[in-house]
């Protein structure tokens, strides 16, 4: 189990210092990351795709990449707003990694693009643990998937700096309680803000531009507790050998009860769509052994 233990730890620790460069290099061009988690039908493509739209109706050059297991679907319907976009089908991986997205970006992003949406596999345990040398981290969760998500949740919650409530003009049918939400944010992330939306009718699209922004010209972000607590800690495992880990990024969590899986690829391969604006890329997989 400690080598187990161990070698993820090495996994996630090269994984930090390649966001940490992938992060310099994106600030030097003058692109800010903007990493959405949420889980699946949590409607975060909806509203990414109006985002897209008001980003485009402002003149402010965007892009767009969109994860997924498979399916070109979220990409399909990310193009309609007439941004760059760009799916990525992970065969399976559960999460982006940093070295995932600086290849796929590499020869793609459009210079000059301001903001770069990467809309991560909709899944919030995996994800949550890899930091993709994003500026913005934003976690999303519909009215439909319960005031105590956040409580289950809690690595994904506890690591975002802003908090999006999707869906809210169905709050009321299914009982969403806006105050047991909040307070549940707040207890495992204290002063993240929390912003509502409701896609469909144009409440609250435009917040996650607006932010993006305003971070790429140096306005504070919210620094999560939990990332501040595991900036310099240590780890003892079975009081035999002890190693410490210094972290500037985002902090992440194992999972040692859950099993390792490897997914075999034979390397990269896209094509293009010449009638749509994107490309499908199937990504390949991390060096290293992942979990779920």
């Amino acid at each position: 189990m400690c080598r187990e233990v161990d070698l993820q730890q090495a996994v996630l620790a090269k994984n930090e210092a390649t966001a940490r460069s992938l992060r310099a290099a994106l600030t030097a061009r003058g692109t800010t990351v903007v990493n959405l988690l949420s889980s699946p039908g949590s409607g975060k493509t909806e509203l990414l795709e109006r985002e897209l739209g008001r980003a485009r109706e402002k003149g402010v050059p965007v892009a767009a990449l969109t994860a997924d297991l498979a399916t070109e679907n979220d990409a399909v319907r990310l193009a309609r707003s007439g941004v760059p976009v760009k799916q990525v089908l992970t065969d399976g991986l559960c999460h982006l990694e940093a070295g995932m997205l600086g290849r796929h970006i590499d020869d793609w992003l459009p210079d000059g693009t301001r903001i770069l949406f990467v809309e991560n596999v909709g899944n919030l345990v995996c994800p949550a643990s890899y930091d993709l040398g994003e500026t913005l981290r934003v976690v999303l969760a519909s009215v439909t998937e319960g005031e105590d998500k956040p409580l289950k949740y809690p690595t994904a919650f506890g690591l975002a700096q802003l908090v999006v409530v999707t869906k809210t003009d169905i709050a009321q049918a299914v009982g969403f309680d806006e105050a047991a939400f909040r307070a549940h944010v707040q207890q495992v992330n204290p002063g993240v803000d929390v912003v509502l939306t409701a896609a469909r009718r144009g409440e609250g699209v435009g917040t996650l531009l607006d932010r993006a922004l305003a971070a790429g010209e140096g306005a504070p972000v919210h620094t999560p507790v939990m990332a501040r607590q595991h900036a310099s800690h240590q780890h003892t495992y079975g009081g035999q050998h002890t190693h410490t880990h210094t972290h500037t990024g985002v902090h992440t969590h194992t999972h040692p009860d859950l099993g390792t899986h490897d997914h075999p690829h034979t390397g990269p391969h896209a094509h293009a769509h010449p009638d749509e604006p994107f490309v499908v890329t199937t990504a390949p997989a991390s060096a290293a052994q992942h979990r779920p």
